[in-house]
């Protein structure tokens, strides 16, 4: 049996580089104030058809009608959510709402590198606040996130257009509202279509590519400027690219959007995202009419691009290599001690060290080729000696005896330290 397509199975050693991930994600979002939230994985579908994502990601939905009959979705993307429960419970919370969302998302399309149909994504979003300022706090936080992983401007850019220059690009030349979406679904694609299919889509809308393709040369975006003052207070300026042919395929965008993208390698973009103003008063009904500004980022398409950075790829080694599945390992010498060594292994994992210890009897060198194996720092013998104990450094080899009661103490100043 195979996982389907798409699809991974995590082993220990990928799961510890999820960790990595999620670890740096939470870590970096919290510095900026914002607060962890989560929602169901599956939902109604008509939130996806009422929120307006535009058909690409209404054609990829994971979509089925559940044993009460009701038609219901896998999330495949987490803003959706985050509106509902915003939209419900907004009055309780100070504004601006500044949240988070590590989860699990899914999408049915063409699976590639970077590219799967259940993947991981973080979801920053800030609601209550319209100012170019708010913009420009989850735009920095993007580009710390990704500093975090050792990436520079040398490694990644954030391209940030506006949607409000290509609406008014649309009423110049005759194009209705109500079909902007799918005019601009069209734009976001054309980077990676064929010159004729580009054109055959725009035929309807009666616009030459050659056209758009002058309008997105101008570069100019003077609805950006506060957001790149403020980037430029911040030190990140070198970060941003304004770039007209950013803009974002799904619908409900109002102003500002973003792209992070790689400057080496092949890949999809990184991150993805901007505001959207009217999304949570369309799905309340007018109830909740919050502005809001947002981002995500999938786990698979950053691995890849730590994969190609060599100083990310190390950060991310010495942090694999910090986090060992055991810490101490108690070498049992004697079996007539495997009591005490069982109360001392209990001892330590009560007050946080990860503690391994062999399961039945073995010989002593192979309990210290275990340990070398698992990562423990140091080996911890019972013996004949006790209640001393021989603490041994495996880097080192340097060695210790003293009293078990004292064994905690010691680790935490000679080298280890409690998980």
């Amino acid at each position: 049996m195979k996982t389907l397509p798409g699809f991974r199975d995590l082993f220990p050693e990928d799961f510890a580089r999820r960790r990595y991930l999620t670890g740096l994600w939470r870590d970096t979002a919290r510095r900026y104030g914002f607060v962890e939230f989560d929602g169901p994985t599956l939902e109604s579908a008509e939130l996806y058809r009422k929120k307006n994502s535009g058909g690409e990601i209404l054609g990829q939905l994971y979509e089925f009608t559940d044993k009460g009959d009701r038609t219901v979705a896998l999330r495949p993307e987490v803003t959706p959510t985050l509106a509902r429960m915003v939209a419900s419970k907004h009055r309780d919370y100070p504004k601006p709402i500044r949240w988070f969302n590590v989860g699990t998302c899914f999408r049915y399309e063409r699976q590639q590198r970077g590219r799967l149909r259940e993947f991981l994504q973080f979801n920053c979003d800030l609601v209550g606040d319209a100012t170019s300022a708010a913009d420009a706090e989850v735009v920095a936080l993007l580009i710390d996130l990704l500093r975090s992983f050792g990436l520079g401007p040398e490694d990644f850019a954030i391209r940030l257009s506006d949607r409000s220059a290509w609406h008014d690009f649309l009423t110049l030349h005759g194009v209705e509202h109500d079909h902007a979406g799918e005019f601009l679904n069209i734009v976001d694609k054309m980077e990676k279509m064929p010159f004729e299919k580009t054109e055959e889509l725009l035929a309807p809308f009666g616009i030459p590519q050659a056209t758009i393709q002058e309008f997105i040369s101008t570069g100019r975006i003077p609805a950006l400027d506060p957001l790149l003052a403020d980037l430029e207070a911040r030190g990140l300026r070198a970060y941003v690219r304004p770039d007209l042919g950013v803009v974002r395929g799904l619908a409900y965008y109002t102003g500002v959007v973003f792209e992070a993208f790689a400057l080496q390698g092949n890949l999809r973009a990184i991150a993805g995202g901007g505001r959207y103003d009217r999304l949570l008063a369309d799905l309340s009904d007018g109830l909740a009419d919050l502005p809001a500004v947002g981002f995500g980022v999938g786990d698979a398409v950053l691995l890849e691009l730590i994969n190609e950075i060599p100083a990310a790829k190390s950060l991310e080694a010495s942090y694999l290599k910090s986090e060992p599945p055991l810490q101490v390992y108690l070498v049992i010498a004697d079996e007539s001690h495997r009591s005490n060594a069982l109360a001392l292994a209990q001892q330590l994992r009560v007050t946080g060290w990860r503690v391994g210890f062999p399961l039945g009897q073995e010989k002593v060198g192979k309990q210290f080729g275990t340990a070398e194996t698992l990562g423990a720092s140091h080996a911890v013998v019972i013996g004949a000696e006790w209640p001393n104990v021989k603490v041994k450094r495996l880097s080192d080899r340097m060695e210790q005896e003293l009293d078990h009661a004292t064994l905690a103490i010691w680790l935490e100043e000679h080298g280890a330290a409690v998980s």
